[in-house]
């Protein structure tokens, strides 16, 4: 099975919205469609914010990553989080994700960046397995704590 990555377009909207949505729907986010429009059209048309990269099986669509980029004191320099992923379900635990993750964090390190960061809900263990065979360890010290300001 082959897996690379393809940084993502405005012409792969219509290809990202439903991915997009079904991981919303996975991880109960509620959002509008035309927010999430919004949302990955300004990501998209604006490198600096970060980038989406489909990430392909063979010939076919099997996800996206989405990072966004910040800045790091404690990492000394250019960091970014994983904003989301999403692999289709039917293309889970074949190891795809993990070979997704080897490639982003190449990318990543191409791109300058010093750390990556994200997120993972308590419940979801096998991503948590997953995260930590990719080398991502959990902060037990620091909990990450966010304020809505829309």
């Amino acid at each position: 099975m082959s897996c690379k990555l393809q940084l993502a377009s405005i012409e792969e909207l219509p290809l990202l919205l439903p991915l997009v949505t079904a991981y919303h729907e996975f991880e109960s986010i509620h959002q509008t469609d035309q927010y999430r429009q919004k949302a990955l059209s300004d990501l998209l048309s604006d490198n600096s914010l970060g980038g989406i990269w489909l990430i392909a099986q063979d010939t076919h669509t099997a996800g996206y990553i989405a990072l966004t980029f910040g800045y790091s004191i404690e990492f000394g320099g250019r960091d970014a989080f994983i904003d989301e992923f999403y692999i289709c379900p039917e293309l889970r635990g074949q190891g795809l994700g993990k070979k997704a993750l080897d490639l982003i964090q190449a990318v990543s390190k191409s791109l300058g960046i010093r750390a990556l960061h994200l997120e993972v809900a308590h419940a979801n263990k096998r991503a948590q397995r997953l995260y930590t065979h990719a080398n991502f360890q959990a902060r037990s010290n620091y909990i990450l704590m966010s304020a809505d300001l829309t």
